[in-house]
Parts: structure tokens; sequence; C-alpha cells
């Protein structure tokens, strides 16, 4: 089989479970919603949760993808499995140790973080929020140690197994909702996102256990060790800016009604969903690849395998951009609104979600776009980029939130507007460091998108009403109709609008569907 086949069969695979993690998502964020609602208690809960995972995020999402990651897959390709393994022990073992520690000092020091996530919250909100945190912090250490073995499979060109992890994270923290969270209330989802993340752990341990030659050693002078301690270093600030952001928009809406911080969080993980299973699937199994290629100087395969990567992602994200936003409130309506969840919860998610939808185009390609710089060893890139991020976010935020009546709104908005600068910062810098990125094919395909997704946008909104006005949104199967009906026009219209207008990235998508070829990358049997 081609290698370039198999990467289009590990994408299909890993996307139809990343599919299936994010519908669990809806499912335990329906869990939140019709038994909690959108109160404080839920506000301090997603509150608490930003501390550990930025941590997450700075030693996993850090040092395994952007120094781990490249470093591991070049011995792999270059050298011998056993000096692999001599440089993965020394990384994974002080991970762990680091982990260990942040864990333990976090649990010991949540008063004093707590301020960092949700400064005006005072009184039972601020307790309850050091509660849930100090809860929570052991899920740090097993979600990074899950993501730490989903790193070594990714490695290995092993990408859909390690996907089941996330799927028990989610059904771990749903049954904290329904089983203990009448019981005990929203302790239940602190115990359910631990137990969730210990699942995780079980999911990846048999195949690194089996394949690992783990040595108790930490070699600090290996070439190996130091390079991806080079690369670690930019990279805990470059990635860690998504969490912050984030953090930061947390925090400015805890000044704001009760339930903000909720509303944004919901519309967040909507408009998160197709970014996760297409954005993040495709950059996730090209990564790799990414990284051998770079580390074998075989430019031009790096760059067509990227190119067209990058146009298939927005092929996607583009039209479920538009979708969002016009179907917005009634996906909400039929996901969320139920129990102590009201139609009021309804149109402050959908306010948000609004507002966020830009931020998909731009989060979808910067998910690939940064991982070639990752490839070739470089991290300081995205560190300025994601330095720059940070402080348009920051003032864009303070500007709509003090000079405009948008509220959390606002704070999304300049989500939005950040995510989108940071992609064409990103895209006009990669284009001098690979001299080109076949910005002509790109552009031409994302105004196709852009075309085909206006026309779709017509065709779902028309659908939409007729649909609304004939059937009882009161009830489950009135509100799926009046979501599922326009969807399926929508997929059509913009199937037959693309083939008209692009029919290059329509048929590739087709051809990933079919688990053929995706890459730019020449062929390889063997």
């Amino acid at each position: 089989m081609s290698r370039a086949a198999g990467l289009a069969r590990a994408a299909s695979g890993t996307m139809v479970l990343i599919l299936l993690s994010r519908l669990l998502g809806f499912v335990r964020e329906r869990a939140v919603a019709e038994v909690f609602g959108r109160t404080w208690q839920t506000d301090a809960f997603r509150a608490a949760f930003h501390i550990p995972d930025l941590m997450y995020f700075l030693l996993v999402g850090g040092a395994l993808s952007a120094a781990f990651i490249p470093v591991f897959s070049q011995y792999l390709a270059t050298r011998d499995e056993e000096e692999a393994w001599r440089v993965a022990s020394s990384f994974l073992n002080l991970v762990v140790g680091l982990l260990l520690l942040f864990a333990v000092l976090g649990m010991l020091f949540t008063p004093a973080l707590a301020p960092l996530v949700a400064y005006r919250f005072t009184g039972q909100e601020r307790e309850l929020l050091i509660h849930l945190m100090r809860l929570m912090f052991p899920a740090v250490f097993l979600t990074a140690l899950a993501g730490l073995g989903i790193g070594v499979q990714n490695a290995y060109q092993r990408f859909v197994f390690p996907m089941l992890g996330p799927i028990v994270y989610n059904l771990g923290i749903i049954l904290g909702a329904y089983l203990l969270g009448p019981r005990i209330g929203i302790d239940g989802l602190a115990y359910g996102t631990v137990a969730g993340a210990f699942g995780n752990v079980l999911i990846q341990a048999p195949f690194v256990l089996r394949k690992a030659r783990w040595r108790p050693i930490l070699e600090w002078a290996h070439e190996g060790m130091r390079e991806i301690l080079r690369l670690m270093g930019p990279a805990l600030i470059g990635l860690s800016v998504a969490q912050v952001n984030l953090i930061v928009s947390t925090n400015l809406a805890s000044a704001l009604s009760e339930g903000s911080i909720t509303a944004l969080n919901m519309a967040n993980r909507l408009m998160q969903f197709p970014l996760g299973v297409f954005a993040m699937g495709i950059s996730t199994v090209l990564f790799p690849s990414m990284s051998r290629l770079a580390a074998l100087g075989r430019a031009d395969a790096l760059r067509d395998t990227f190119s067209r990567g990058l146009r298939i992602i927005l092929f996607v994200t583009v039209p479920s951009a538009v979708g969002l936003a016009v179907l917005g409130e009634p996906l909400i309506r039929l996901l969320f609104q139920a129990g102590a969840f009201g139609a009021r919860d309804t149109a402050a998610t959908y306010e948000a979600l609004l507002y966020y939808t830009p931020a998909l185009i731009g989060l979808s390609g910067v998910q690939i776009v940064t991982r070639v710089f990752y490839s070739l060893h470089d991290t300081r890139t995205p560190v300025r980029v994601s330095l720059f991020a940070l402080g348009t976010n920051t003032l864009l935020s303070l500007l709509f939130l003090h000079r405009t009546s948008m509220a959390h709104a606002g704070l999304a908005l300049a989500y939005s507007i950040t995510t989108l600068l940071n992609l064409g910062l990103y895209l006009l810098i990669l284009r001098r460091r690979l001299r080109r990125i076949e910005g002509g094919r790109l552009a031409r395909g994302t105004a196709a998108s852009l075309a085909a997704s206006g026309l779709m946008a017509l065709a779902v909104w028309g659908v939409h009403g007729q649909v609304a006005s004939r059937v009882d949104l009161a009830t489950l199967s009135g509100r799926l109709v009046e979501t599922l009906a326009p969807v399926a026009v929508g997929v059509v219209v913009y199937g037959l609008a693309s083939l008209l207008l692009q029919g290059e990235e329509t048929r590739s998508l087709l051809r990933l569907v079919r688990r053929e070829k995706v890459t730019g990358a020449p062929e390889e049997t063997g």
C-alpha cells in the first residue's frame, strides 16, 4: 500500500473517531446544561478547568507537538529505534516529573491561582472555584499521560485507536453529570472529569507499554534531548496562547452577568466541533509525515502536502462556519435547551456563537500552518505570532467591552478577529520561508468556498423559515426536523455549487472519504 493511501485511511478513521468524540462532547454539554443550567455554579466549573488546561497545553501541547514528535520522528526515520527511545525516555521522564510537581503545587496554591481565571469572583463563587480546581488537578496529570501516549503512537503512524481515549474521557464527564450530579451537585462533574481522564490513560497504555523501550534515564547532554529542549522553550509560550486568550475572555466575562462564562464556553465548543473533526484530524495525521519530509530534506513534498491539506481543511470549515452562523440558534435549542437550560440561555449562547464563527476559519488554518513550522524545527516564529495574537485579543476585548454594548458577544468577536489576523500573518511568514505556498490556488479555492457557502446560506435560511413555521419546536422531533432538514439541503447545495466552482477540492475530499490519496507526497510502496 502507498504511504499516501495509508495516510488517507488514517485521516478517515481518525476523523470518524474525532466525530464520535465531538458528538459525545455535545452530549456532555447537554448533560451539564440539563442538570445544572447556566448559572454561577457552571461558570465556576468552566473557569476552574482553565488553569489545569493551561498546564496541560504548556507541558504536552507545547512540548509534545512542537518538540517531541518532530525529533522522535526524525530519529525513527534516520536512525535506529533504540537510539530514538533513549531520547524518548529522557523526555518522558522529565515531563512526567514536571507534571507531578505542578499538580501538587497547583493543589497547594489554588487560592492564588483562582483570580487568574475569574478575578471578579467573590464569596461562595470564589470558594466553589477553588474547591473545583483542587478536585480536578489530578486530571491534569492523567490527561497529560494520555497525551504522551498519543504522541508516541502518532510518531509510529498509529492514529485511529488512540482517539478512543477522548471518547472515554467524555463518557466519564457525562456519567458524572447524570449519575453523580443529582446526588452531590457540581462536584459530580469534577469527579467525572478525573474518572474520564483515568480511562483515557488506560486506553493509551497497552501499545506504549508493548512498544516502549523505556529506560529510567535523564540524559541532558544527548543531542536529541538538547534539540527537544531547544524547541520546547519557545513552544511552551507559543502553543499556550490560545488557552491564555480563552482565560482572558473568561476573566473579563466574570465581570458580566451571571452565565456569561457558560454561554461563551458552550458557543466555543460548538464552533470547535468542525475544527476538531476536520482540521485537527487532518493536521494530526499529516504532522508526523511533514516532520519526516522535513528531516529528509524533501521540501517540495512538504510544501505540496501542506498546501493540499490546508485547501481541503478550508473547503470543509468555511461552509461549516457559515452554517453555524445561520443555524446556530436551532442547533443550540436542539442540543442543549432542556431542564434548567431555557430559551434565554439559548439566545445568549447563540449571540456568542454568531460572533465566534469567523474564528473557525482562522483556527482551522492555524492548525496545519503551525505544524509546518514545527516540522522545520522552528518554534520561534509561532511564539512571535502568538504573542501578537495575545496582545491583539486583549486590546480588542477591552475595546468591545468598554466602547460597545455587546457584552460577552464582544469577547467572541475579538477572538474571531484575532484568529483571522493570526492566520494571515502565519501565511505571509510561511510564504517567505518556503518561497511559495500556492497562494493563488489557495485564494481561488477560498473564494469559491465562500461563494458556494453564500448560496448554501440562502437555501438553508429559506428552508429553515418554511420548516420552523410548520413544526412544534417544543418537542424533540420538531427540533430535529427544524435543524436537520436545512442541514441536508445545505450539504446538497454546497456540494453541487462546489463541483461547479472548485471541482479540484471537491474531488480531493471525495477521494479522502473513499480513503484514497490526499497528500501531494510521492507514493511509496512497501
